[in-house]
């Protein structure tokens, strides 16, 4: 018997370790994108399949995971349906991602500002007498980060979320603790956008480093002002930012 005929023969693996995720990927990227459009049927399994170049469960499996993430609905007799982008799960960072720069042309931003503007400046008074001595500790640390991170938009960005949760954690308010979970992803979305158009990132620095200050000296309503005057600069500089994307 020769090698070759000895030799087992290579069986094509049946695991797909990335497939679903990069088909649910693309196919999310495609709604969000407009190419499938609010209102609107998919195309059967079968082209889906055709178009993506793979197996129908996989298919199945990806439009459970949109499903999930209120993307689309599935209709008997009628097909996949894609939903309204009001029922679309837009806190969930894959459908952050999958927007991309229609995030600037959407309302998610100023919602999720004015949502900051409701929450944010209660926690900072509730913080100025409930944060702990670790917790002040850590929002100067994560001050002293944005500091040493200015030129670096990615690092600076990640340091100023962790400030705004811990400040939220701070309050010892349990639904504002909740709700720093629950708005992470779009939290780090909307201060990237904020922090990406601000010309100055120091004036922001000061007035963070200035509500530190204030819950050290447990001083409520200088914090809750602190707080406004944050949110006020990120709605300014989220105004520029909007408006060079309609100029665009």
């Amino acid at each position: 018997m020769t090698d070759k005929a000895r030799r087992p023969v290579q069986r094509p693996s049946s695991r797909r370790p990335r497939v679903r995720h990069n088909v649910t990927a693309a196919i999310g990227a495609d709604i969000c994108g407009g190419r499938f459009p609010p209102g609107a049927v998919l195309p059967r399994e079968s082209d889906l399949c055709e178009t993506y170049g793979v197996s129908r469960t996989v298919i199945r499996e990806s439009l459970k995971v949109l499903e999930t993430n209120g993307l689309v609905r599935g209709r008997p007799r009628v097909g996949t349906l894609v939903c309204d982008r009001s029922e679309w799960n837009v806190l969930d960072a894959q459908i952050l991602e999958w927007m991309g720069p229609e995030v600037l042309s959407s309302e998610l931003l100023g919602s999720i500002l004015e949502a900051r503007r409701t929450v944010e400046p209660a926690a900072a008074f509730l913080a100025a007498s409930r944060a702990t001595a670790q917790e002040i500790a850590d929002l100067e640390r994560a001050c002293d980060e944005m500091r040493e991170t200015e030129g670096d938009l990615e690092a600076f960005t990640a340091a100023d979320a962790r400030f705004h949760e811990t400040l939220l954690r701070a309050s010892h308010n349990k639904v504002f603790h909740q709700f720093s979970s629950i708005i992470h992803a779009a939290l780090s979305y909307a201060l990237h956008a904020s922090n990406r158009a601000a010309a100055r990132r120091g004036e922001a620095l000061d007035v963070h480093r200035e509500l530190v200050d204030a819950l050290r000296l447990r001083d409520g309503a200088r914090a809750e002002a602190c707080s406004r005057n944050i949110l006020d600069l990120a709605a300014r500089d989220l105004s520029a930012l909007m408006d060079g994307a309609r100029g665009d």
